[in-house]
């Protein structure tokens, strides 16, 4: 093993080793940074070690980068789209949609569950914030589910994995991330949103018929409401209002994305004021809530942006000791072909999810392994879905699955965290199943962004 591997299996021990100390991510990430700069240069200069690591030009990038970041018109899309969901979120939209689309599929057996995965997917489209929805839907729905003599783990981890959609389904913060870190025209954010769209309705697909297979399977399990509502025009009548004003912001959003009339970044904009007008019509707009909007999408947008900045610094030092050749190296030179070796990688982001937030996975990872997945010769928007839906499980597997934390938080004091587990698992194989078709099936992802800004 070469000096190089060393130290950049060093470097990754290092970054490892400080997160167990608790402190910030985007200060362990500078921190190894800095602590791997001195080591380089002390290596080099005082030991005359034969290593590449021209720390010169190294830290001389260092602000070039960071300037980079903030000037980055396509990461404006991140505050504006944070703003919708958060603006949403205190809008009335989901409430009204819950109360009504219950209505609807409450007399089909499993039809709370589904209303909830319906009412995810929606909010989905138009949030794209992790904590929001979880919370949301778990305060909404877990107290009814519970009351009609739901199971408990299937109530907790409907509302839970539901809520993650948000993550896929564009308008994603999290593919806006990756099309920044991939920096290619062959993946740009449109391209991403327009391949994400199918399997974020497939998973959505795959849980609604979960549930209906429950139904069938396991009865007691989701069973009938004692008071079946009736379906009748003024109910359905009742879910277009509640649904309409929804759909026209997703297609505000999404539709002038789609259709090529405007960037990414502009539609967030449209986003962001079509969310304050929907509160506004439905009377919920206050000085107080919009002051609390604004300072709430500046406290996530900063927490991002933070880790950014330190993702930034090891990426500029892990390149200066030879990682990008390292690790490259290292996945073409396993004993696998070209499909096996995008399966380890995967594999390996898959077991990241278990120990890091999807930020840092996203920030540091995914360049990295880029350059690997086009020298292989496969689809770059393909496999930059297949990361995310991987990511997505992120969310959900313990010890830092965050959405397990933020169900934790408005569930009843009778779910337990073992509830909460048993829950969310049929979740996990869910999203495995589905990032098993998106491996087989390629067109899932692939035939929209062929077709689409055309």
């Amino acid at each position: 093993m070469g000096l190089e591997e060393i130290f950049v299996i060093g470097m990754f021990a290092t970054f490892g080793a400080l997160l167990f100390t608790g402190f910030p991510v985007a200060w362990v990430l500078g921190g190894t940074a800095v602590i791997w700069t001195v080591v380089g240069i002390t290596a080099v200069e005082q030991f005359g070690a034969d290593l590449w690591f021209d720390w010169g030009s190294s830290i001389g990038l260092l602000p070039e980068r960071l300037w980079s970041l903030v000037e980055n018109i396509t990461l404006v899309a991140l505050p504006m789209f944070i703003f919708m969901g958060i603006m949403l979120d205190k809008s009335g939209v989901a409430e009204k949609l819950m109360n009504n689309m219950v209505k609807l599929f409450g007399a089909v057996r499993g039809g709370y569950a589904i209303t909830v995965i319906v009412l995810g997917v929606l909010l989905a489209a138009t949030t794209g914030i992790i904590g929001a929805s979880v919370v949301l839907l778990g305060m909404l729905s877990i107290p009814v589910m519970l009351k009609n003599g739901y199971s408990k783990s299937l109530a907790v981890g409907t509302s839970c994995a539901t809520g993650t959609l948000g993550i896929l389904i564009p308008p994603s913060i999290m593919l806006v991330l990756m099309a920044d870190r991939l920096a290619r025209p062959e993946a740009s954010v449109g391209d991403l949103f327009l391949g994400a769209f199918f399997p974020g309705l497939l998973l959505g697909a795959m849980y609604i018929v979960y549930v209906l297979a429950l139904g069938i399977f396991r009865p007691k399990a989701v069973p009938l409401p004692a008071d079946l509502p009736k379906i009748t025009p003024r109910v359905i009548w009742d879910v277009l209002v509640a649904v309409v004003p929804t759909a026209g912001l997703i297609l505000a959003v999404l539709g002038s994305i789609f259709a090529g009339l405007a960037t990414p970044t502009e539609a967030s904009g449209v986003g962001a004021v079509g969310a304050t007008l929907l509160a506004a019509a439905n009377r919920r707009l206050t000085w107080q809530v919009l002051k609390d909007s604004i300072a709430q999408t500046t406290r996530t947008t900063s927490f991002i942006f933070a880790i950014f900045l330190g993702a930034t610094a090891f990426a500029v030092v892990l390149r200066g000791l030879g990682g990008d050749r390292v690790i490259e190296e290292a996945l073409l030179g396993l004993p696998f072909p070209p499909e096996g070796i995008l399966l380890t990688i995967l594999f390996v982001v898959f077991l990241l999810g278990f120990f890091l937030d999807w930020v840092e996975i996203t920030l540091i990872i995914l360049p990295l392994v880029a350059p690997v997945i086009l020298d292989l010769g496969f689809d770059l928007v393909w496999f930059t879905i297949m990361f995310a839906v991987c990511l997505q499980t992120s969310f959900l597997t313990p010890p830092v699955g965050f959405a397990i934390f933020y169900v934790k938080g408005v569930c009843p004091p009778e779910i337990s965290v073992v509830d909460i587990y048993k829950g969310v698992l049929p979740y996990i194989l869910l999203q495995l199943t589905g990032l098993a078709v998106v491996f087989f099936f390629p067109e899932i992802v692939t035939w929209l962004p062929s077709v689409g800004f055309q």
